[in-house]
């Protein structure tokens, strides 16, 4: 299962070099993540989150500009025993080409305790469907 996640980019987001800045890259992997959590049944809200961000990175492909309609496409790369890896592909959506790839590594995490916790069967069944061997 992938999960997608639409992005049209404003012209906050570019620079004066007139392309999206590196760091709105990262604005759109938080986005896709978002979604992602959604699609597992994770809503945003800080009561009860069990996650926490332990590694993000992206790599640029190509330029992206003002109006640009892009999407990220959002897999899961890897299942450990207490954290997992997001793959992310933002793509122009006309196109279908790959601007940027970028990973995400996330941590279960008991916030109360401040301390890691082995993710759920529940969880971790959910985390498969959207398994992409690579």
């Amino acid at each position: 299962m992938t999960v997608h996640t639409s992005v049209r980019v404003r012209f906050c987001e570019t620079d004066a070099l007139g392309h999206v800045n590196n760091t709105s890259y990262f604005i759109y992997l938080e986005e896709a993540r978002v979604q992602f959590f959604d699609y597992l049944g994770k809503r945003s809200g800080t009561d009860d989150w069990p996650f926490i961000l332990v590694s993000t990175k992206c790599d640029f492909l190509k330029q992206a500009y003002f109006k640009q309609s892009l999407h990220v496409e959002t897999t899961v790369k890897r299942i450990g025993t207490k954290s997992f890896t997001l793959m992310h592909h933002i793509k122009d959506t006309a196109s279908d080409s790959v601007v940027a790839e970028g990973e995400a590594t996330v941590v279960y995490f008991d916030f109360k305790k401040q301390a890691s916790e082995v993710i759920p069967e529940d969880l971790r069944l959910k985390l498969e469907e959207s398994y992409q061997l690579l």
